[in-house]
């Protein structure tokens, strides 16, 4: 019997470490031909000179070979990071990034060396570390009320990335000559000068990973269950409080050395266990290893790839290479679930269904008129008379009707998302459905010199499609399972953004054009575009009573839906045809807008709109609310200047409904 348990802990040794040991050699042969291409191999032994005597030396010695240590320190304390979240949180899709650890961390930054840059004398790892503790901090007292729900954890950590995002992009958008090299640097950049990076990260990763192999043993006992382990005497709440503050720090000593890396944290713990790795001792071990090589990997090959084309941040290739193996991975993480909450958080249905209608009617025709007379000039706020606003309107009508209509169409595609699948946390933003629409636009622009609107709105409808086929192929074989989407959505979005960035990156001028677009801007909005949005608008609330049954039963299952005598593909297409028809439009109109298709579904739950229909027709009058009044804020809170719609959307909506989900108990 010993035996038997040998052999099979040997099996289990062999994998990862087979697995990591073939990393490791295409990471080193990928380095050994970056180095080559620099450096003949006959003169590799002058490196080792104390005085290099050449430029091509001084070039491998500090800043090739510091670069390739920095990875691989990076890579290590991300795995180990994304790690310890996952195995405290028990939750399979927890890491720096899906947890906001990383953009708190990074908008911490960014504000410091914005107005208090005398803060980072004192050690630019505190700074991150207090923005990523932060960002942990707000995620937990939402999650906390319900047992830390992994579905809450992410939802929060999600809005949070989207919070500190758009204000990181406002701030671009105001001091980007102040810091332009900042946001380059912390998108992802290794390039080193020295061996500085080096010994910064060295000593702090070490310490971390000293605490945590002295705190293996009270980690392991975690999963005998909290109340037993209350029993024998475990302090289970200070353990998994220290364990996220260490992995919080650990992600933030990165983010403040080499800027934001995103999905090294999440892959290298899920190829760990995909390899075989199952007890706690041996993911500690390998997942760190396994990352490390991941992102030396990624990082050898921006290197090689420079070569012959305009270098890119190691965190947009982390992207491009992570996305498509997460979406590898998802058939094969087997045994990992997310558990749903029962329902939806919603108040209590008070008044009709009428009634809740045209209050919010009303306060969107509120919203309207004071977008339309009410605005802030050189001399104030003030409601204009008709000779002042009957000029003006022919400005600022058209940036309402877009707004509005915007915002309806993405709360209703929001509505049929989170219905087709039962997943609360679907929605065009986090399936990543305005990131393909986004880049159909963006490919467009490179391949015509000045498309027309029809040919931007069957290039926009075509990456939404693309994008939506892609997750339901990827949901049917998971039977639609939130954690399994969420990952996928995760994981299109970052590649699609990773490629529209390859594409800024390139430095065509046409992209200067697109950065007010991609904010989510009405500069642009002419009459006939608004007109356009509104009648897509209203023509897909007006089809909605045509799939009423359709989207009350859904969310029951395929099987459920079959018994009934439903022809589940059919709908299915039909109603996925529709959420692409408005994405597609909504980005075509004002870009890509996160948050919107989001919060008015769940807003509208929450306010009572239950059924599928009322709760499309309610989450449209949120969501055009919503933009309406962003657009309005916008262009008025910092007069002259003007934060595009889908920014200050982001921004006020986002800390609203993270109040709104701590205020809903399980």
């Amino acid at each position: 019997m010993a035996s038997v348990v040998e052999a099979d802990r040997s099996h289990r040794t062999a994998g990862p470490a087979m697995f990591a040991v073939l990393m490791l050699m295409v990471a080193v042969l990928e380095t050994v031909a970056s180095v080559a291409a620099h450096l003949p191999v006959a003169r590799w032994g002058e490196v080792l000179h104390a005085h290099p005597a050449s430029l091509d030396v001084v070039v491998i010695r500090y800043a090739l070979l510091p670069r390739v240590v920095v990875s691989v320190l990076s890579g290590a304390a991300l795995g180990l990071s994304g790690l310890i979240f996952q195995y405290v949180l028990r939750n399979p899709v927890a890491e720096p990034t899906t947890l906001g650890v990383a953009a708190g961390a990074s908008l911490a930054l960014t504000m410091a060396s914005l107005w208090f840059p005398a803060w980072l004398l004192f050690g630019r790892e505190w700074i991150a570390l207090a923005g990523a503790l932060a960002a942990v901090a707000v995620v937990l007292a939402i999650a906390w009320r319900r047992a830390l729900s992994p579905l809450t954890v992410i939802l929060g950590g999600l809005v949070v990335t989207l919070c500190s995002g758009a204000f990181s992009s406002m701030l671009t958008l105001f001091f980007g000559d102040s810091l332009g090299s900042l946001f380059i640097w912390q998108s992802g950049m290794l390039d080193q000068n020295d061996w500085s990076a080096v010994t910064y990260l060295l000593p702090r990763i070490a310490v971390g990973f000293v605490i945590v192999a002295l705190m293996i043993r009270p980690l392991a006992m975690l999963e005998i269950g909290d109340e037993t382990a209350r029993s024998l005497g475990l302090p289970v709440t200070a353990i998994r409080a220290v364990a996220m503050v260490l992995g919080a720090a650990l992600a933030a000593v990165v983010v403040s050395a080499v800027g934001v890396i995103g999905f090294i944290g999440l892959a290298g713990p899920a190829l760990a266990r995909l390899a075989g790795a199952r007890t706690l001792q041996a993911r500690i071990v390998w997942a760190p290893v396994i990352a490390a090589c991941l992102l030396w990997i990624s990082d050898q090959t921006v290197q090689l790839a420079g070569l012959f084309m305009t270098e890119i941040p190691t965190g947009t290739a982390t992207a491009l290479l992570g996305g498509p193996l997460l979406l590898w991975l998802l058939p094969r993480l087997k045994g990992q679930t997310l558990a749903l909450p029962e329902s939806a958080p919603h108040a209590p249905a008070t008044g009709s269904r009428s009634g809740r209608i045209a209050a919010a009617l009303l306060l969107l025709a509120v919203s309207v008129w004071l977008a339309s007379d009410f605005n802030r000039t050189t001399t104030g706020w003030h409601f204009a008379d008709w000779d002042m606003l009957r000029p003006l309107l022919s400005i600022r009508l058209p940036r309402v009707g877009g707004a509005l209509a915007a915002g309806a169409m993405l709360a209703v595609a929001g509505v049929l998302m989170q219905r087709m699948t039962g997943n609360p946390m679907a929605s065009p933003e986090v399936l990543g459905i305005s990131s393909g629409a986004s880049l159909g636009l963006v490919v467009l622009l490179f391949m015509t010199g000045s498309p027309g609107k029809f040919e931007q709105l069957i290039c926009a409808l075509a990456g939404a499609l693309a994008t939506l086929s892609l997750m339901f192929a990827l949901g049917r074989r998971s039977g639609f399972s939130p954690e399994r989407l969420v990952l996928a959505g995760i994981a299109v979005t970052t590649v699609f953004s990773g490629l529209a960035a390859l594409l800024v990156s390139a430095g065509d001028p046409r992209m200067a054009l697109l950065q007010a677009w991609m904010s989510g801007s009405t500069y642009r909005v002419e009459p006939p575009d608004a007109f356009a949005a509104l009648a897509v608008a209203s023509l897909g609330c007006v089809a909605l009573p045509l799939f009423t049954r359709t989207l009350d039963i859904l969310p029951l299952g395929d099987a459920t839906v079959r018994s009934l005598g439903f022809d589940v593909g059919v709908h299915r297409r039909l109603l996925l045809l529709l959420a692409a028809v408005l994405t597609a439009a909504s980005t075509l109109i004002v870009g890509p807008i996160s948050f919107v298709g989001l919060m008015g579904p769940h807003l509208a739950r929450m306010l009572g709109f239950r059924r599928a229909v009322a709760q499309a027709l309610g989450g449209a009058l949120i969501g055009a609310t919503l933009l309406v009044m962003a657009d309005w804020l916008g262009r008025n809170v910092l007069f002259p200047d003007q934060v595009p719609a889908g920014l200050f959307a982001t921004f006020i909506g986002g800390p609203y409904f993270l109040l709104l989900m701590y205020r809903q108990r399980s």
